[in-house]
C-alpha cells in the first residue's frame, strides 16, 4: 500500500478487521518492519488523538519518528504554483515536499479545509502535491475532506461491539457553534456504505454530503424516524457541503438545537452505542448524560485510532 486516503485503499474489510485484531492482541510483534526507517508526520492544523495514536503506532512498529508542526517553528509555506513570493511566506511546497521526504521513508499529512473554496477543498492540493512530489509512501492523518485513519477506527469499534451481524449505523449531524469541515462525516459515510451494516445519514436539508462520499447512501431529514431501531449512533457536526448551493460551502445553515443527541433520542434506538470521534462540545453535540451512559464508545473508537493506524502503517511498511 503506498497511499492512504480511501476505503478502498485498504482492501477487504474482513481482512482488515481481522489484521487489527491480530495486532490489538500484540501491538508489537511487526516491530520488527520498521528498523532503520522513520516516519515523517507532518501537522498543518491541530492534532491531539491523531498526533498521540500516530505516533504510538509507528512506535510500535519499531519506527523512528520525526513529527513537524509546519505552523510552529517552522517556514511559512507557499502552497500553490505562480505566486509572486513577495509576502510573509519564505519557502514553497514543492521545494520542501522532496527535501522533507530525503529524511524519512513514509510521510502522513493532516491539513484541513478553509471552507471558503469549494473546489480548492476538494482539490486536496496539499496531500497531493505531497503524493506527487516526495516519491515516499504518503498516509492522511486527516484532510481536507477526509479522514481515513478515524474511519477506520470507527469501523474497529463497530465490529468489536457490534450484537448482530448487520446492525443499524446512523450517521446524525448536530449542532455546533463553529463552521466544520466534512472530513469525518465524509470518511464515515464512505466506509459505512462499504461495511456490512444498514446505514442512515439524518440531517437537516441543505447538508447533503458529496456524492463522492455518500452516493446512494440512504438520507432521513426526519431524525427521530432515522433514529428508529438503531444499533448505532454516531454524532457529528459538519458545515454546508455544498452540494445543493455551492454557495452556501462552508456555511452554517442551521443551529437547532432539537437535533442534539440526548436520552430522548436515545430512546428510540435499539438500546444504540453512541459514537462520536472528539473533540466534543457537550450539550451541543450530545448531552452529558449519553455522553457518560455505559453506552458510550467514545473513549474506546478514541484508543482504537492506534490501531487503525499501526494496520495501516504496518501495510505501508510491507511494502516499501
Amino acid at each position: 500500500m503506498k497511499t492512504f486516503l480511501h476505503a478502498a485503499d485498504l482492501g477487504n474489510f474482513e481482512t482488515a478487521l481481522a489484521e487489527a485484531a491480530t495486532v490489538k492482541n500484540d501491538r508489537y510483534q511487526f516491530e520488527h518492519l520498521g528498523r532503520h526507517k522513520t516516519a515523517l508526520l507532518i501537522f498543518f492544523n491541530n492534532s491531539l488523538r491523531t498526533r498521540l495514536s500516530t505516533q504510538k503506532a509507528a512506535r510500535n512498529l519499531g519506527l523512528d519518528v520525526i513529527v513537524l508542526d509546519v505552523n510552529q517553528g517552522a517556514w511559512k509555506l507557499e502552497t500553490e504554483r505562480g505566486v509572486i513570493m513577495d509576502g510573509d511566506k519564505s519557502e514553497h511546497l514543492l521545494e520542501a515536499i522532496p527535501v522533507m521526504a530525503s529524511y524519512c521513508d513514509l510521510i502522513g499529512v493532516r491539513t484541513f479545509a478553509g471552507l471558503t473554496d469549494r473546489e480548492a477543498d476538494y482539490s486536496e492540493n496539499i496531500l497531493t502535491q505531497f503524493i506527487k512530489y516526495s516519491g515516499k509512501p504518503v498516509f492522511s492523518m486527516e484532510s481536507a475532506t477526509a479522514h481515513p485513519l478515524q474511519a477506520f477506527a470507527d469501523l474497529i469499534t463497530i465490529e468489536e461491539y457490534r450484537e448482530k451481524r448487520r446492525p443499524k449505523v446512523v450517521l446524525t449531524w448536530a449542532p455546533h457553534p463553529r463552521a466544520l469541515p466534512q472530513a469525518v462525516p465524509n470518511s464515515f459515510a464512505e466506509w459505512m456504505r462499504a461495511a456490512e451494516v444498514d446505514f442512515v445519514i439524518t440531517h437537516p436539508e441543505g447538508y447533503e454530503l458529496d456524492p463522492l462520499f455518500a452516493d446512494n447512501a440512504h438520507v432521513e431529514h426526519d431524525q427521530m424516524k432515522a433514529l428508529e431501531g438503531a444499533d448505532f449512533v454516531y454524532a457529528k457536526n459538519w458545515s454546508c457541503p455544498g452540494v445543493t448551493n455551492s454557495e452556501d460551502y462552508g456555511k452554517i445553515l442551521s443551529r437547532d438545537m432539537s437535533w442534539t443527541v440526548d436520552e430522548n433520542h436515545m430512546a428510540v434506538t435499539n438500546n444504540a452505542y453512541f459514537m462520536h470521534c472528539l473533540p466534543v462540545r457537550r450539550n451541543m453535540i450530545v448531552s452529558d448524560n449519553v455522553i457518560e451512559s455505559p453506552r458510550s464508545l467514545v473513549i474506546p473508537e478514541a484508543a482504537n485510532r492506534e490501531i487503525s493506524a499501526t494496520v495501516v502503517l504496518k501495510r505501508i511498511l510491507e511494502s516499501i
